[in-house]
C-alpha cells in the first residue's frame, strides 16, 4: 500500500452544491433563495428570537418576580453540622474564622445558624444571625449565642 493510492470510501466524499453559477446549473438566477425579501439579500442575519414579524415569544409572556436588591442573604448552618464540627476538632468557641476554615462557610458570607438538629454539649457561637431555635437550644446546654456585625 502507497500513500498515492490512499482514496476515501465511495459514497464517503459527496462534491458541493455550487450555486449561481448560471441557469444551465440548476442553482442560477436566484441561487436558491427565493425572490425578493431580507433573506435573499447578502448580509442578512436574523436577529435571536425573531419570528418573521409575528410578536416573538420572550414578549408574548408576561413578566412576573423582581430581584430585590436589598435582600440580606444568609449562608445557613444548621445545629447538626456545629455538632458534628466539635465532635471532629473538639472546639468550645465557634466563631466566623472555625466556620471558614472548616469549610462551612466562605470567607464573605454572612452566618446564620438554624435549629436543625440537637445540640450537645455547651459551645460559645458567634455568627451574624440566629434562629430563635437555634439560640434556644445553645442556651439551654449552657452555651452562649452571639450576634456579630
Amino acid at each position: 500500500m502507497k500513500l498515492s493510492g490512499l482514496k476515501p470510501a465511495k459514497g464517503s466524499v459527496k462534491s458541493n452544491y455550487r450555486r449561481g453559477r448560471g441557469q444551465g446549473s440548476g442553482g442560477g438566477g436566484t441561487a436558491t433563495r427565493g425572490h425578493k425579501g431580507a433573506q435573499s439579500r447578502s448580509g442578512y442575519s436574523s436577529k435571536r428570537g425573531f419570528e418573521g414579524g409575528q410578536m416573538p415569544l420572550q414578549r408574548r409572556l408576561p413578566k412576573f418576580g423582581f430581584k430585590n436588591i436589598n435582600r440580606i442573604k444568609y449562608n445557613g448552618i444548621n445545629l447538626d453540622s456545629i455538632q458534628a464540627l466539635i465532635d471532629k476538632t473538639k472546639v468550645t468557641e465557634i466563631n466566623f474564622d472555625v466556620l471558614v476554615k472548616n469549610g462551612l462557610a466562605g470567607k464573605t458570607d454572612l452566618v446564620k445558624i438554624m435549629g436543625r438538629g440537637e445540640l450537645k454539649s455547651k459551645v460559645e457561637i458567634k455568627a451574624h444571625a440566629f434562629t430563635a431555635s437555634a439560640k434556644k437550644a445553645i442556651e439551654d446546654k449552657g452555651g452562649n449565642a452571639t450576634e456579630i456585625k
